[in-house]
């Protein structure tokens, strides 16, 4: 699919190889927007190493498991890509290793990291359960912590190595939920919020060594989307209709994030849907009051009243509305 959402059989040709050489992990890569970004990082010229468990939404042993990190990985070998299959759990921190490990066995060397793997336990807060809490924290934050560790460590090494700038690339997946919060959602909103804090970090810790980390808040239709927001990630009907929640939307981005062509482009976080991207801005200071002293409790009422009204109003949270 090219930037307009129509089909071609030579999108790598349309958009450009800026790819060509470099390697790419992508967790999470055998459905959805992982798939969709395995596929455009190969027609880019991206060697890519397709890393999925193959199991259910919710993280559990799939009832019809197949092979989608095997699948994904031969369509982009079947249209002259270079890709291999990886099965290694992204929440082990040791597994996550292999995943890098692998990258260097068959292609030598490793360029970009794109942290995609998720799984939902949706609750309510008030019915949250620890064991849900957890799954969902480790496969998304620490996940998102695992394999970027590894691959920082590595282009530390190749920076000091060299003494040369080692042009990594992490691109990390928040959302919506982790920006503003999304009813039904604490702990997924939790991890993704997480997320972009973690991508800060790394932005500013691995500079020095030439990598960049930036963060995505995408939109589009996947397994984790098409059941809660179904009316609205439902595909257009009409013939020749711009599908603006298909994954495919998502990727040119993520194939740029992960170029050498995006070394200025860190610490930002990018909401993306359909044609889309928004510049996301953090939390800043919006209103202020200085005491000069201790506040007195009789005080507050009047001061916070004062300072909610000169600041502007917080984006409703997703579901509240």
């Amino acid at each position: 699919m090219t930037d307009d959402g129509s089909n071609s059989s030579d999108t790598a040709e349309l958009q450009g190889r800026r790819l060509d050489g470099r390697v790419v992990i992508v967790t999470g890569a055998g459905r959805g927007l992982g798939r969709a970004h395995a596929l455009e990082l190969g027609r880019q010229g991206a060697a890519v190493v397709v890393n999925d468990l193959g199991v259910a939404l919710d993280g559990r042993p799939d009832a019809n498991p197949g092979t989608p990190a095997d699948d994904v990985a031969a369509e982009i070998n079947a249209f002259g890509g270079r890709a291999i299959a990886n099965h290694d759990d992204v929440a082990d921190f040791e597994a996550a290793r292999g995943m890098l490990l692998s990258a260097l066995d068959a292609f030598g060397r490793l360029d970009a990291v794109v942290n995609n793997a998720g799984v939902v336990r949706d609750r309510m807060f008030v019915n949250a359960a620890e064991d849900e809490w957890d799954t969902v924290m480790a496969v998304h934050l620490k996940g998102h912590f695992c394999l970027a560790r590894h691959a920082a460590a590595h282009w530390r090494d190749v920076c000091k190595r060299t003494g040369e700038p080692a042009e990594g690339r992490i691109v990390n997946t928040s959302s919506g939920a982790g920006l503003l919060g999304s009813v039904g959602q604490a702990a997924y909103s939790a991890a993704k919020a997480g997320i972009v804090g973690l991508t800060l970090v790394q932005a500013a810790e691995l500079a020095r060594y030439g990598v960049t980390a930036n963060a995505i808040a995408p939109s589009a239709r996947t397994r984790m989307t098409q059941t809660v927001f179904a009316d609205a990630m439902a595909a257009p009907t009409g013939d020749g209709a711009f599908d603006a929640m298909a994954p495919e939307n998502i990727s040119p981005l993520v194939a740029w994030l992960c170029s050498v062509e995006s070394s200025a482009v860190t610490g930002r976080v990018f909401a993306i849907e359909g044609g889309r991207i928004t510049l996301m801005d953090g939390w800043q200071p919006a209103a202020t009051k200085d005491f000069g002293r201790r506040c007195r409790s009789d005080e507050l009422a009047a001061t916070v009243a004062g300072l909610v009204t000169a600041s502007p109003q917080p984006l409703p949270v997703y579901g509240s509305r």
